[in-house]
């Protein structure tokens, strides 16, 4: 299955705003909580980074198989849709 240049680039906008997001979040959390609230939290932030490593790998294979990185440089031409 071949994806679009921009929902490549897309998921990889995502990606890069998730993991920015969540190690933000890890950062930011301010003492004095339950231990519990820091696992729970911590669990969230690890989840959440490998969902946008998936989604990372994702968009950089789908802009591999369109032509968008390498393919178009080497004068790959394009599957018809």
């Amino acid at each position: 299955m071949q994806i679009s240049r921009k929902i490549a680039g897309f998921l990889l906008a995502l990606a890069a705003f998730m993991i920015f997001e969540w190690v933000n979040l890890g950062f930011n959390l301010a003492d004095g909580h339950a231990t519990s609230f820091y696992v729970v939290h911590g669990i969230l932030v690890a989840v959440n980074i490998a969902l946008a490593i998936v989604l990372a790998v994702i968009g950089l294979r789908g802009l591999r198989g369109s032509g968008g990185l390498r393919g178009r440089a080497q004068g790959a031409k394009r599957p018809p849709v």
